[in-house]
């Protein structure tokens, strides 16, 4: 059977509990249609790019599908018609991973790390004073007086 990525948006007005009671019915209506779902991982309530029906924020959930297109197709049909969904896309996939997604993968390090560029006194210049010999001496040998004035 075919693997399939889904992700769907739920209005921001909706209760983390909802959200938890719809995946769950989803779940349901995709193992009635002997569909498994491998993975499901809620990602919480995170800001939208932009407004989406006058909602700013929304509650996302990821599904890892191994099922018929019939199956997906059914969900896609019940995400469609159900109102508290703001958005949902569906992916197929060559392989099923059981990493976490990137979105909840652990960030690079604590804030305000460099990580692997390094510092920006290393990257520009490394510390020393590398303009310093730009003026090649010309004004040390005018202000010292170079015996012009009399």
């Amino acid at each position: 059977m075919p693997f399939y990525e889904t992700v769907f948006i739920a209005r921001q007005d909706v209760s983390t509990t909802q959200v938890e009671g719809m995946t769950q019915s989803l779940t349901e209506l995709l193992t009635s249609h002997d569909a498994k779902v491998v993975k499901t991982e809620s990602w919480g309530l995170r800001s939208l790019t932009y407004k989406i029906k006058k909602n700013r924020k929304g509650h996302y959930v990821m599904f890892n599908i191994d099922g018929s297109h019939k199956a997906v197709a059914e969900l896609e049909r019940s995400l469609r018609y159900n109102e508290d969904i703001l958005r949902y896309m569906t992916v197929r996939i060559e392989e099923l991973s059981d990493e976490p997604s990137p979105m909840m993968a652990p960030r690079g390090g604590a804030r305000g790390e460099r990580g692997e560029r390094g510092d920006r006194n290393e990257r520009f210049g490394g510390g020393n004073d590398r303009f310093a010999s730009d003026r090649g001496g010309r004004f040390r040998d005018r202000d010292a007086g170079d015996g012009d004035e009399e």
